[in-house]
């Protein structure tokens, strides 16, 4: 059997090297146009700051090493131009000699990956206008950085490598500005815990244009010009585009295997595409999202990885499927650390699912402990049946361990109420008796059992303030005088059963504290007496971030949380 591969990295080379496993008789030939057939994509940023200090360590294989290991003949510097799937061969250009040749297969695996999305403006091709993909990409970044001394970048766009980027330039002491068209970075979570991350890197002094469109890109006074939509240019010495990425499937488009969303390559759960003996795996193909179950190009690591062995399985004549991807993500902002799971409450309700959620700042450890620290947590799921669709915490430590349980959580069909259950490692150092994802369960089986009703950050503006409803505030006087809700009052919870008669009983009362259990005792405590009552999900420190991250985002209209 000859296999042949098109292009390294995740996809390609992790193919390669599974069907080797499978098969030591097999020719297995992979042509990658760059010069690196395996390297540290999620690196390269670091390497840019000076995290990673040594170039070799981005390479993880090189082609001598990945002949040695798995025999495999991989040809780097080489494009595969056209498929011929009638006649089972590829063409191919060798890029350094210009020569050109055709290549036969029993089998062929895309691996083509994504290429930066290059929005058709004036002044993309500019020199100070850079792209970050490939190692090459990297290097041309740090060649000019080194060479010319840039004080200042401006990032276009605010996703995962957006953000890597700007924390390693302002290392490097970089004066960054990230703009881009959405109000918020970082799409796979929601606004309001977007907010965190936008807290993060003002604190380190990234400067946010969001909502700004970016019209083009002009050189003047040695730098270049990012004009925008209705605001005024911004002037840096380099601009770096990170608008996201686009699947590379011009060649499955030219060979004529099915696209969908993006121009996506289509495949089905064994990574094979519409044209038989073809399959595809990475950033190029559709995949069915996990929860939804909908169409989905999800563009990460982990997920290249599995389809490349289930594909190199299902080559070698087994018969393994690709589950769907749950687009599991993490990144690292300064101190903090964001991360999410699943789907947003943003998008699940896009895909037509009635969902509720509970928010929630527990310690990452025992609070007796030294050291403790807030997470910030979001847990989403569906209304009626409690499953659980997804969920974000924003933090600094404990942020890794605790969305991984949420991940295995959702991928084993767990509800939320179930999270109360989990028997999870506890030592004072290291987490709680009732951990953090315990106490989500917690929120999640009070709410079924009618023990709490919630209010949420979108009902803040709409609570009515003309006395028909008791807006309370349970926490300390002090806690209360540096900043609370307009048109709330105070009561602290410790002193509520003695003044509840200051209460009109016929009225309901919507309640807030700094995190939401007071007010939840505090509820607790005016329902056992007749009092219909609402817990605000977050608490006022919740509530303050989001808050405040609006009003610097929209100096001059509403909000709009649930846009």
């Amino acid at each position: 059997m000859k296999v042949v591969i098109i292009g390294g990295v995740a996809g390609g080379a992790t193919a390669a090297a599974r069907i080797r496993r499978l098969d030591e008789q097999a020719e297995i030939v992979l042509f990658e146009r760059s010069g690196y057939i395996s390297y540290a994509n999620c690196g390269l940023p670091y390497y840019i700051g000076g995290v990673i200090t040594d170039e070799e360590e981005l390479t993880l294989q090189t082609p001598e090493s990945f002949y040695a290991r798995f025999r495999v003949n991989t040809q780097v510097h080489h494009e595969v131009t056209a498929i011929h799937p009638e006649s089972r061969t590829v063409s191919v250009r060798n890029l350094e000699t210009g020569a050109e040749f055709e290549e036969s297969y029993d089998k062929l695996l895309l691996a083509p990956g994504a290429k930066p999305t290059q929005p058709k403006l004036p002044g993309v091709g500019l020199k100070k206008v850079f792209t970050l993909r490939t190692v090459e990409d990297t290097f041309a970044i740090r060649r000019y950085i080194d060479r010319s001394h840039p004080q200042s970048v401006v990032l276009a766009g605010g996703g995962f490598i957006s953000l890597e980027l700007a924390e390693n330039l302002r290392e490097q002491g970089l004066d960054v500005t990230i703009v881009q068209r959405p109000r918020q970075l970082m799409k796979p979570f929601d606004a309001d815990m977007a907010a965190f991350i936008h807290g993060e890197m003002r604190r380190n002094g990234v400067k946010l244009e969001l909502g700004d469109t970016v019209e083009g890109f002009e050189e003047k006074d040695g730098g270049v010009d990012v004009l925008r939509k209705d605001q005024p240019p911004l002037h840096a010495d380099m601009v770096v585009l990170a608008i996201g990425v686009t699947p590379d499937s011009t060649l499955a488009k030219d060979a004529g295997l099915a696209l969908g969303i993006k121009g996506s390559i289509v495949v089905n759960d064994r990574m094979e595409t519409s044209v038989p003996d073809i399959y595809a795996v990475g950033d190029a193909v559709q995949v069915k999202h996990f929860v939804t179950g909908e169409d989905a190009v999800i563009a990460l690591a982990g997920p290249a990885n599995k389809q490349a062995r289930i594909a190199a399985d299902n080559i070698c004549g087994g018969s393994s499927r690709y589950l769907g991807s749950q687009g599991s993500s993490i990144v690292k902002v300064f101190r903090m650390t964001a991360a999410a799971t699943g789907v947003n409450e943003t998008n699940a309700k896009k895909a037509g699912l009635d969902v509720d959620k509970v928010i929630l700042s527990p310690m990452n450890h025992a609070g007796y402990y030294p050291g403790g620290k807030i997470l910030n947590m979001k847990v989403v799921f569906e209304k009626s049946t409690y499953r659980l669709l997804g969920a974000q915490i924003v933090g600094f430590e404990g942020v890794d361990k605790n969305i991984d349980i949420l991940a295995a959580a959702i991928h084993s069909g767990l509800k939320a109420t179930d999270l109360k259950d989990l028997d999870l490692a506890y030592a004072p150092p290291y987490s709680s008796a009732k951990a953090p994802v315990n106490m989500a369960g917690f929120i999640a089986e009070n709410l079924k059992n009618g023990l709490v009703k919630q209010w949420y950050l979108e009902d803040a503006d709409r609570l009515p303030r003309d006395g028909s409803v008791i807006l309370l505030d349970c926490r300390t006087p002090e806690e209360f005088a540096r900043g609370h809700i307009e048109g709330f009052f105070n009561i602290p919870v410790d002193a509520l059963r003695e003044r509840v008669g200051e209460l009109d009983s016929a009225k309901p009362v919507y309640l807030i504290c700094q995190s939401g259990l007071r007010s939840y005792i505090a509820s607790r405590i005016l329902t056992a007496r007749g009092y219909n009552c609402y817990n605000f999900a977050g608490g006022f420190r919740y509530y303050d971030a989001v808050h405040n991250d609006c009003l610097l985002i929209e100096r001059a209209t509403a909000c709009g949380m649930d846009q």
